[in-house]
């Protein structure tokens, strides 16, 4: 048995605090989970800082230029759960040192880092909430490279937040053979109310693969608004489980029975037209 889950977070701007917070979540999964083979957890985007400012990010990510500080701490707990953990997003600090990289990584059972997503799409526009504008590319570097893995709950594609507006990083995703496409994200109440749930279903249809998107949720501490509504869904466009308020973890099974089933029923693969060979 395949188990996939989503913790949601109203993550702030302490990284000791944060941990905590994501160590509960996971004990109360690791409670609800006895039995399960393989297990597959997706936290939030910034799931270990928070509700600062965008330069406070920077400033994280060089006060631990080698990334351990970081990093250790969910390594630890994926070890300590025994899950593959997608670990939202975190600040690494790039070469130049003027920006960071947020930055998806991808913890084995044992520890390890599998591998690694700097979100590719940056958020700058201006939005009808009381931050107004958010402008991510003045602090972060976009990153370049789509992301497959295999891990033993499947093949996973990696995107994060704001990458999901973007429908042809997922048929890149699905193309190299994802399987899964998990979408931590800190969504705004504003965009989140009107296009998450949407968006969500439609890359889960289009390109015929389980969805997991963990989402913020919440006021925090620089009085930004995340939408949560963290959701768990099936190649078929079904909504197998929502977490819509609060903090807490969802999970749903993963069938790679029903997968096949969909895949084959309707090939759409197969049938795209749209491949580069076809556009010369």
């Amino acid at each position: 048995m395949i188990k996939l889950s989503a913790i949601q977070l109203c993550s702030g701007p302490d990284v000791t605090e944060n941990l905590e917070a994501i160590s509960r979540q996971l004990t109360i999964l690791e409670q609800k989970s006895v039995g399960e083979d393989k297990h597959l957890v997706v936290l939030p985007e910034c799931c270990l800082f928070f509700g600062g400012k965008d330069v406070e990010q920077l400033t994280l990510a060089k006060k631990t230029q080698d990334s351990q500080e970081l990093l250790n701490g969910l390594l630890a707990l994926a070890k300590q759960f025994k899950m593959t953990l997608v670990a939202g997003t975190i600040p690494l600090l790039d070469k130049d040192e003027n920006k960071f990289t947020n930055t998806c990584c991808v913890f084995s059972p044992e520890g390890n880092v599998l591998e690694q997503y700097d979100k590719i799409h940056l958020f700058d526009v201006d939005v009808k909430d009381n931050e107004k504008e958010y402008r991510e590319s003045l602090y972060t570097k976009p990153g370049e490279q789509v992301v497959v893995l295999p891990t033993e709950a499947g093949n996973v594609g990696l995107s994060v937040c704001y990458d999901l507006r973007f429908p042809e990083l997922y048929r890149q995703l699905r193309n190299q053979g994802a399987d899964i496409i998990t979408v931590p994200s800190a969504f705004t109440r504003v965009t989140g109310k009107a296009h998450w749930q949407t968006l969500l279903q439609a890359r889960a249809i289009e390109n015929q693969v389980y969805i997991i998107a963990a989402g913020q949720e919440g006021v925090h501490a620089n009085g930004r608004e995340t939408w949560g509504h963290s959701m768990i869904i099936s190649p078929w466009g079904e909504i197998l489980s929502c977490l819509e308020n609060g903090e807490g973890v969802i999970s749903a099974q993963y069938s790679n029975e029903e997968l096949s089933r969909i895949r084959n029923s309707m090939p759409i693969n197969k049938h795209n037209k749209f491949t580069t060979d076809f556009l010369k």
